[in-house]
């Protein structure tokens, strides 16, 4: 069994490999699926109704999967079989655009991913241990912005050339590279107990439930609560910006969805690289207060730049929370779970709240964008997002964030 806390590089390069390649599968259709349906005649209230149903599919099964993460000996399985599942689910809206056939797309689609994060999560655990964790994070992050950056960028270029069938495709051959990649990880080279937060001595146990582990653990609460609110604010900031200026400027659809998605990946890429080392240097509570403070900032500039030159604006500061909190979530939730055997089911539980918000903002975003206009929707979602930085401040000196951190 690996007892290191550092795997050897060749298995360490197959990890990025796979952070890499999972990247363009791991959101499904994402920012392209509004886009997509636009062009087939749904509007934005529609549109943000069936991504939240696909939303809250992901989050009622996202603490469960992480449970199941924490207890199985066969964490690659968990890769692979989401893998597959989300390319088949996305290839279905090919085939039709019914409304209740891309719902049940969007249910299997994000039932699938739900399980990656915390796979990804306990495998890095399982190869590094905690001591070589946040460092690891920090790549694996890096690379998964950037396997993410080219995807979008060839989705964009064949969409262009080819149609919506090619950005099919290339998440199709993205797939197969996972789980190639995958594959080329020993199963022996995961440590089972340190996957889970374990330490040599304890036998623990991974059947706690999710609410057990955030009422057990306050500062754990408190991450999630403030995340529920960002996500709320964040999650339908960068379909509704795609969609409010392929509205307005009748501009080429997949080509500026994959422009928003390069530019936010690129910026992604940095501050997971800055996010390590600020974690390393000044502690996890000022890299996530960085990263909520970024998307209030970002509704304000969408609702008054609609224009495809706001895309470089609103999607650095994008860039800037979202690889923050990439780094550092996971790296708290870590931290703050260690000797309990149920990291896993943590990372599942803050990710089930964070998903909360996250299914709500859609279909919320998209009726007031409908109703009220854009501008009004960006300026409601960044808002919410206010609700983020209150709560982060009051638990500033709470003890066992201060420890964590």
């Amino acid at each position: 069994m690996h007892r290191h806390d550092t795997a050897p590089p060749g298995i360490r390069r197959s990890l990025e490999a796979l952070n890499f390649f999972m990247a363009d599968i791991q959101a499904g259709l994402g920012p392209f699926l509004g886009v997509f349906l636009l062009a087939h005649g749904w509007k934005s209230g529609l549109i943000g109704s069936v991504m939240t149903i696909g939303g809250i599919a992901g989050m009622l099964v996202t603490t469960p999967l992480g449970a199941l993460v924490d207890g199985t000996r066969r964490k690659r399985l968990y890769i692979i079989v989401p893998c597959i599942c989300v390319v088949l689910a996305s290839a279905l809206v090919l085939g039709s655009q019914a409304f209740w056939v891309v719902a049940a797309s969007q249910v299997a689609s994000a039932m699938a991913s739900a399980a990656l994060a915390p796979a990804i999560a306990g495998m890095t655990l399982g190869l590094v241990r905690q001591a070589g964790f946040n460092r690891q994070m920090g790549r694996n992050q890096a690379f998964n912005h950037a396997g993410n950056m080219v995807g979008a960028g060839l989705s964009g270029l064949l969409g262009w050339q080819f149609g919506y069938p090619a950005v099919f495709a290339l998440a199709a051959l993205f797939g197969v590279l996972a789980i190639v990649s995958v594959l080329t990880i020993p199963p022996a080279a995961i440590d089972d107990r340190a996957a889970r937060g374990l330490a040599d001595k304890d036998e623990g146990s991974a059947q706690a439930s999710g609410l057990a582990v955030l009422l057990d653990c306050k500062p754990l609460l408190a991450l999630a609560a403030a995340l529920l609110l960002f996500h709320f604010g964040n999650a339908a900031m960068l379909p509704l910006y795609g969609l409010a200026v392929v509205d307005a400027e009748h501009t080429d659809g997949p080509g500026f969805v994959a422009l928003t998605i390069v530019v936010a990946q690129a910026v992604m890429i940095v501050a997971s690289l800055v996010a390590m080392r600020l974690a390393e240097q000044r502690g996890y509570w000022l890299v996530l207060m960085i990263s909520f403070l970024a998307l209030p900032l970002r509704g304000l500039i969408a609702a008054g730049c609609i224009a495809p030159w706001g895309v470089f604006p609103v999607q650095i500061l994008d860039g800037v929370g979202a690889g923050l909190q990439s780094v550092a979530v996971p790296g708290l939730v870590a931290r703050l779970l260690d000797g309990t055997g149920r990291i896993n089911v943590g990372q599942g539980a803050v990710m089930t709240l964070q998903g909360i918000g996250a299914a709500l903002s859609p279909a919320v975003g998209g009726w007031i964008a409908e109703r009220l206009g854009y501008p009004a929707a960006f300026l409601a979602l960044g808002g919410i997002a206010l609700g983020s930085i209150a709560i982060w401040l009051a638990c500033a000196r709470m003890q066992g964030l201060r420890a964590a951190s």
